[in-house]
């Protein structure tokens, strides 16, 4: 009887993981590969309540960050500087695993893409925490040191292939008239972050503009297309209604709720302000495509827009969304299975197994 029941757990075992490896099927970039670790939706078609009780439709918006190579004098023509603005986002969850695919949101600012001007490659960027400190003379949250960055190219997904996938997921909303993407990548091979479990990084995802030579404009404001057409790409904002229960509980704000908007959205939140600052990338010389140099400066926190994002206030004493720290629209993933994770589905089938056991036995 010992041994039909050792079998039963086994099976009982396999079975669970297979369960897992299903669920990951269903829902993951490579199926059967990548799991979710973090996840910050995009907002789009969220209802929120507003100050008069009736439920309007948000669509988020977008943050300009978008860094362009000007073609080099003398040869090579390929640029290896990039100059522009990004935006950038804290994270933190429970897992010890590597981070080897990387999803987010955004969109065309204006719903232009220069035909001259393709995104077809982005920087992803994993960074340091640099904590709020009310005595430096930047006292809020902020990337640091970059810890492993690279170039995804635009191409088919593989296991660690370093490329990237773009597709439309919406059509243009009604108040800004910009469609939304949505956007894949695998990681280089060698590259997936090393992340550590219950510990605060920063991400940093750019798009970068090769500029066709004879264009010249400032990268770090580039011209709307009143002027003439330039590609600008910008990051889309967290839908602040869905808690990310893959948060780290173990850091300080961690995910919690900033307070509410309109009439009682509550307002979900992870860790410090999303920050755009201006940078430079160089891709030859200091750095490489698989680890390129970043120079960032000039950085401020970033809050929810009224009226795009939410509603503005029209209550005395209370908040519109604009008073509310921003969180970007990423979603990490680690390889699948998880080995800890299969741990526990064993030991708690064998404890289940044992357990009846114990009842019919006794």
């Amino acid at each position: 009887m010992v041994a039909s029941l050792k079998n039963l757990a086994v099976r009982l075992s396999l079975v669970a993981a297979a369960v897992l490896v299903a669920s990951a099927v269903q829902a993951d970039p490579l199926p059967g590969r990548d799991v979710p670790k973090f996840s910050q939706r995009p907002m789009d078609m969220t209802q929120v309540l507003d100050n008069n009780g009736t439920i309007q439709i948000y669509q988020g918006h977008d943050e300009l960050s978008t860094a362009y190579g000007f073609p080099q004098t003398p040869p090579p023509s390929i640029p290896s500087l990039y100059q522009g603005r990004f935006m950038a986002d804290d994270f933190a969850d429970k897992l010890n695993s590597p981070v080897v695919h990387v999803r987010w949101w955004g969109s065309y600012l204006d719903d232009l893409i220069a035909p001259n001007m393709p995104v077809d490659k982005f920087l992803i960027s994993f960074e340091t925490d640099i904590p709020a400190n009310p005595s430096d003379p930047n006292p809020f949250s902020r990337p640091g040191t970059p810890l492993l960055n690279q170039v995804v190219n635009r191409g088919p997904l593989a296991p660690s292939s370093g490329t990237f996938t773009e597709k439309v997921i919406r059509g243009p909303d009604p108040i800004l008239g910009e469609s939304l993407y949505e956007y894949n990548a695998e990681l280089h091979l060698g590259k997936e972050f090393l992340q550590q479990a219950d510990t605060v990084y920063w991400l940093k995802i750019v798009a970068m503009v090769d500029v066709p030579a004879g264009i010249t404009f400032d990268p770090y404001n580039p011209p709307t297309p009143a002027a003439f057409p330039v590609t600008r790409w910008g990051w889309h904002n967290r839908d602040y209604t869905i808690q990310n229960t893959l948060a780290s509980p173990n850091v300080a704000p961690g995910e919690f709720i900033e307070g509410f908007v309109g009439a009682n959205t509550p307002v979900w939140h992870f860790q410090d302000d999303s920050v755009q600052g201006d940078i430079r990338i160089l891709t030859t010389g200091q750095g490489t495509p698989l680890m390129p140099f970043i120079d960032q400066q000039n950085m401020l926190p970033q809050l929810y827009l009224d009226n795009i994002d939410g509603p503005a206030s029209s209550v005395p004493g209370t908040h519109g969304i604009g008073g509310f720290s921003k969180d970007l629209a990423f979603e990490l993933y680690t390889v699948v299975p998880e080995p800890g994770s299969c741990l526990l589905l064993m030991s708690g089938c064998i404890g289940l197994v044992l357990g009846n056991r114990r009842r019919v036995c006794g």
